[in-house]
């Protein structure tokens, strides 16, 4: 059984075992579900639209922007 222990600042390290079994990254976040007596930590996933701002976009014109990325790859029409 894999433990942990809790800081004097109520922090805690997640195991590596656990971190790898659950394909753990930097700045994940962890969803704590309590019951009476347990404890249950899961991965929490992010929605969609919590992902905004999370992609670089180029000038803002989706026309102009496949424009670009056509002649980077050679691919413009004429």
């Amino acid at each position: 059984m894999t433990q942990s222990t809790i800081t004097s600042k109520f922090q805690t390290t997640v195991p590596k075992e656990v971190r790898q079994k659950l394909g753990l990254r930097p700045k994940d976040t962890l969803r704590w579900e309590v019951t009476d007596q347990e404890i249950r930590l899961v991965p929490a996933r992010r929605g969609f639209l919590e992902r905004r701002g999370s992609v670089k976009i180029g000038s803002g014109s989706v026309v102009e922007d496949v424009r670009q990325a056509r002649a980077l790859r050679g691919t413009e029409a004429p």
